[in-house]
C-alpha cells in the first residue's frame, strides 16, 4: 500500500451563519469553496489539469449548496475541465471522509493529487429550514419522516441528544459549562497568537474587496456567570410534535429509553456555533510529490468509521477512536494531539472521560463552541488544525473524530513528517 501525504490544508475564515448578521452570508458557496481551491492551486503551484479528483463534502445538498459543489467550485476557481469533482454527505463527519476517501484513492494506487474539503453556509440553511416551517412542513428527527424507521431506530433532535447523553452519564450543566468556558478561553489565546494564520485565507469579493479575514464567530467575554446565566435551548423542542400523531423528540428517546429521565443543558453557550465557511486539504501520492516539488508535511496513518445507536446519535466518536488506534497499531499514550468536535459539551465532555484523557491535549486551541461548526466543512478544518498544532509544537501524531447524525462518526490518524 502507498503512502498518502497531506501537502497543504486552508480554510475560509467562520463567518456567524445569520443571514444580515454574518459577514459571508451573501456569498454564494460556491464562492467560498472556489476561494479555498483557489488557494491550494496558488500556493502549491498546482497544475489543476493533473488533480484527479476534488472529494468533496456539503451536508444540506439542496437550494444554492446543490449541484455537485466539488465540481462547480473548481470551475469557479478557474481549475482546468479535466479536473473532476464530486460531493459527498456524511452530515457532520463528511469533512473528514472527504480526506478519508481522498487518502484512500491515493494508497490504492488509482490516483496520486486529489484534493478534499467542504463548504458549508449555515445561513443558507437556517433559512432553508425557516422556510419549511413557514410552508407548514412537519419538522422531522434524521428519520425524515420514515415511519419504518422511527419504528426501529428512533432517531431525535441532536441538541435534545446531548441532553440525554448528559442525562444517562450524569454530567453536569456545570461540567458542560465549563468545557464551553474553555473553549471560548483556548480560542481566545490562539487567536491572539496567531495560531490559524498558517491555513486561514481571506474571502474577497468579486471586485477584490475582502470580505473577511478573521474568525468572526468567538465571543473572548464570555464568563461563567454569563454561561449559567443562559437557559437550556431544546427543553421547549422535546415536547413540540413534530407530525400529525402528536410524537415528540422526548417520545422518540423515550421509546428506546423508557427510564431515561431527559434533563437540559445544553445552550448556544456550550453547543457548537452556527457559521458558515470551507476549507480544502491537498493530498498526493509519495511519487508525485517527488517528482513534482511538493514538500509533505503529514502522512496518513489510518482512518475509520463506525457506526452506534442512532437513537442517542452522538456516541460514536469513543468507538471510532479505539477502531482507528487498532488500525494503526497505536495506543491513547501515542496521540500527542486531538480533535474532538465540540457539537455539543457533552460529546467532547465524554470523549475525554471514556478515554482518560489529558485535557492539554484536547481541542488546544478551542473547538466548534467557540469557533463554529460548519458542517459539512469541520472535518477537514480540523484536519488542517491539528497538522498546524503538530507543527508548531513538534509533535509527532494527532488523531481527529466527530459525531455524526445516524449515530456515526468517522476518524483519522495523521502523523507529522519532520523537517
Amino acid at each position: 500500500m502507498g503512502e498518502a501525504y497531506i501537502i497543504d490544508a486552508v480554510r475560509t475564515p467562520r463567518g456567524i451563519g445569520k443571514q444580515g448578521k454574518g459577514a459571508l452570508a451573501d456569498m454564494h458557496p460556491q464562492h467560498l469553496a472556489a476561494t479555498v481551491l483557489k488557494a491550494i492551486k496558488e500556493r502549491n503551484n498546482l497544475n489543476t489539469e493533473e488533480v484527479d479528483d476534488i472529494i468533496w463534502s456539503t451536508s444540506t445538498q439542496r437550494g444554492k449548496q446543490g449541484g455537485d459543489l466539488g465540481r462547480m467550485a473548481a470551475l469557479d476557481a478557474g481549475y482546468d475541465v479535466k479536473a473532476s469533482g464530486t460531493t459527498l454527505d456524511r452530515f457532520c463527519g463528511g469533512g473528514i471522509t472527504a480526506v478519508n476517501f481522498a487518502a484512500a484513492q491515493i494508497m490504492s494506487g488509482m490516483e496520486d493529487l486529489v484534493i478534499a474539503g467542504g463548504t458549508e453556509m449555515m445561513s443558507l440553511t437556517a433559512a432553508m429550514a425557516q422556510e419549511d416551517m413557514e410552508s407548514g412542513k412537519p419538522m422531522l428527527g434524521m428519520g425524515s419522516g420514515n415511519e419504518r424507521l422511527n419504528a426501529s431506530h428512533p432517531q431525535s433532535h441532536q441538541g435534545i441528544c446531548g441532553d440525554a447523553i448528559a442525562s444517562m452519564e450524569g454530567i453536569s450543566r456545570e461540567d458542560l459549562d465549563a468545557l464551553g468556558l474553555e473553549s471560548q478561553r483556548k480560542a481566545d489565546i490562539a487567536i491572539r497568537e496567531g495560531r490559524f494564520q498558517k491555513s486561514i485565507v481571506p474571502v474577497v469579493d468579486d471586485a477584490g474587496n475582502t470580505v473577511l479575514d478573521r474568525d468572526e464567530y468567538p465571543r473572548p467575554q464570555t464568563t461563567a456567570e454569563g454561561l449559567a446565566a443562559l437557559k437550556p435551548s431544546f427543553a421547549a423542542m422535546a415536547d413540540m410534535p413534530y407530525n400529525k400523531k402528536g410524537d415528540t423528540f422526548r417520545k422518540q428517546i423515550n421509546a428506546k429509553y423508557p427510564d431515561l429521565e431527559i434533563r437540559h443543558f445544553h445552550h448556544a453557550g456550550n453547543s457548537s456555533g452556527v457559521v458558515d465557511g470551507a476549507a480544502a486539504v491537498l493530498l498526493a501520492s509519495k511519487d508525485y510529490a517527488e517528482k513534482h516539488g511538493l514538500k509533505p508535511r503529514a502522512r496518513i496513518v489510518a482512518t475509520a468509521n463506525v457506526g452506534d445507536d442512532p437513537t442517542l446519535m452522538l456516541n460514536a466518536p469513543v468507538p471510532a477512536a479505539k477502531k482507528v488506534l487498532a488500525k494503526a497499531g497505536l495506543s491513547v499514550d501515542d496521540i500527542d494531539l486531538w480533535e474532538i468536535n465540540e457539537a455539543f459539551a457533552v460529546v467532547a465532555e465524554k470523549f475525554i472521560r471514556d478515554l482518560d484523557l489529558d485535557r492539554e491535549k484536547v481541542n488546544v486551541n478551542g473547538g466548534s463552541i467557540a469557533l463554529g461548526h460548519p458542517i459539512g466543512a469541520t472535518g477537514a478544518i480540523l484536519i488542517g488544525t491539528v497538522v498546524d498544532e503538530l507543527e508548531r509544537q513538534n509533535k509527532r501524531y494527532g488523531l481527529v473524530t466527530m459525531c455524526a447524525a445516524g449515530g456515526m462518526a468517522p476518524a483519522i490518524i495523521v502523523e507529522r513528517i519532520q523537517a
